[in-house]
């Protein structure tokens, strides 16, 4: 019997946990000369009111669910605020559909892949998986959205602070990523700003 050509671990069904979250933005704001994307780019932070920590939205995808709806669901029930998904360009081995090409690494425009995964060991044989996307506020906070297990507080922070106030570095290192991302598509790219007709609702 051969082994693997390519190291490969293997997991049973109940010792990984497929979780999504995302970085949320408030808004992308019109390109300026002036443009700071630590400043002028907001993100959303939940304090844990029990634990007093600043984290990201995120949470476990449910049976039949597609991982983006679980981010993007996550996102608001945690946060209270509804929202889309961002597109971003980026590069990704995801590839096109129907593609019969050999796997390589595509920068992709308008993409709304998972831009980042998070693997953590919870213990031996149990691994939680967390696949991170962009989203953007679509509507005004909502009241009541979190589960009887959930306590926190949601805030719309500068993307600098963020990136301080956020309380564990792997946290930070997905932020960064994201406010990178956006600055590339949006202000370098010349992308035009997708228009959020419900943002104030």
């Amino acid at each position: 019997m051969a082994a693997p050509k390519i190291p490969t671990t293997q997991f049973l069904a109940d010792e990984f946990l497929i979780c999504g979250g995302s970085i949320l933005f408030d808004r992308i704001p019109p390109p300026s000369p002036a443009f700071d994307p630590a400043t002028q780019l907001k993100v959303c932070l939940l304090r844990h009111t029990v634990r007093n920590e600043w984290l990201l939205p995120k949470g476990r995808k449910d049976r039949g669910e597609a991982v983006e709806h679980t981010a993007a669901r996550e996102t608001y029930e945690e946060t209270g605020y509804p929202c889309a998904l961002l597109p971003v360009t980026m590069a990704t081995h995801a590839p096109q559909p129907g593609s019969q090409s050999k796997d390589h690494i595509e920068a992709v425009p308008a993409c709304v892949e998972p831009f980042m995964m998070t693997l953590r060991t919870v213990a031996e044989r149990n691994v939680k998986l967390i696949w991170w996307f962009v989203t953007i506020r679509t509507g005004a906070l909502h009241t009541g959205t979190q589960t009887a297990v959930e306590s926190y507080e949601s805030e719309f922070v500068e993307a600098g602070e963020a990136m301080t106030r956020a309380t564990f570095q792997s946290d930070r290192t997905v932020i960064a990523r994201a406010v990178e991302l956006v600055r590339s598509t949006y202000y370098e790219g010349g992308v035009s700003i997708p228009c959020i007709t419900d943002v104030d609702s």
